[in-house]
């Protein structure tokens, strides 16, 4: 039995192809952890859905940001930008089938030692409450009425945790630290616009992993979301990061898991496609 983490898709099914020939991958043995972000930008979102939603348990995968946005766009509660490449997903005949699946899709995973997140971890949350509050999340995401929470949900407001919070704000900050966090301050205040690796964090803010007092800081995280880190090189804090940019002509990374908590061995496949990052 082996066990892989493996980043962001964005619709890259050939380089997928790809990558489970080069491991060997058997679904009756192996288990794929797809860190979030499956669909959009990329050629081929419908190939990935289809490809993954057949694998059943072989294949766990996150909820990313772009994930939540094609959901969105299918309830009628967003509007498809230029760089969105969701249209023949839309039409498929077996689109209301495939977004059902997303859409029952985890935020947060905790397996074998792992916490998984798409995108970070506030500083004030410890892994149980972060895997609480994607609970909550999950609840209300497979809901019968989910589309009128689907409606309220996408915002940037508040942007700080507070135990206190309650209803769609409570949902709104645990959805975006766990789908779009890059930057926070150590109190946890989050920021959304800088996109780089680091060097320009804006003024009072840091890296999430690189908070001090992270209350998760002891457990081992595998994220996905920010291809403009030096990711898939090295563990960051006690956190391994997996985006390495496929959409944009990087690597499409796995990690073998080891017999050792922590332990990982990196297998990559170079992306043909070459988009710009936005």
């Amino acid at each position: 039995m082996s066990l892989y983490l493996i980043g962001d898709l964005q619709g890259c099914d050939e380089p997928l192809a790809r990558l489970l020939e080069e491991i060997d991958f058997s679904p009756s043995t192996d288990t794929l952890y797809f860190l979030g972000d499956l669909v959009n930008r990329g050629p081929d979102s419908l190939a990935v859905l289809r490809r993954l939603s057949a694998l059943g348990q072989a294949a766990q995968c996150l909820m990313g940001n772009h994930d939540l946005h094609a959901l969105g766009v299918w309830q009628g509660v967003r509007q498809q930008s230029k760089s969105d490449t969701l249209a023949q997903l839309l039409a498929a005949p077996d689109c209301n089938d495939l977004l059902h699946w997303l859409r029952h899709r985890p935020m947060a995973i905790d397996a074998y030692g792992w916490l998984m997140v798409h995108a970070g971890v506030l500083p004030q949350w410890t892994s149980a409450k972060t895997l609480a509050l994607a609970a909550e999340l999950e609840q209300q995401l497979r809901a019968p009425e989910f589309k009128q929470f689907l409606a309220a949900l996408f915002g940037n407001q508040p942007r700080q945790w507070h135990d206190s919070l309650a209803g769609i704000e409570r949902w709104r900050v645990a959805i975006n630290a766990l789908t779009r966090l890059r930057f926070c301050t150590a109190e946890g205040e989050m920021e959304f616009t800088t996109k780089g690796g680091g060097a320009d964090a804006p003024p009072g803010y840091l890296r999430w992993f690189e908070i001090p007092s992270r209350q998760s800081l002891g457990q081992p995280i595998a994220f996905g979301h920010w291809s403009t880190l030096n990711a898939g090189r090295f563990m960051h804090h006690n956190t391994l990061a997996l985006d390495t940019g496929c959409v944009w002509g990087g690597c499409l990374t796995a990690a073998k898991l080891g017999q050792q908590p922590g332990q990982f061995e990196l297998i990559q496949i170079k992306c043909e496609q070459a988009q710009r990052p936005g």
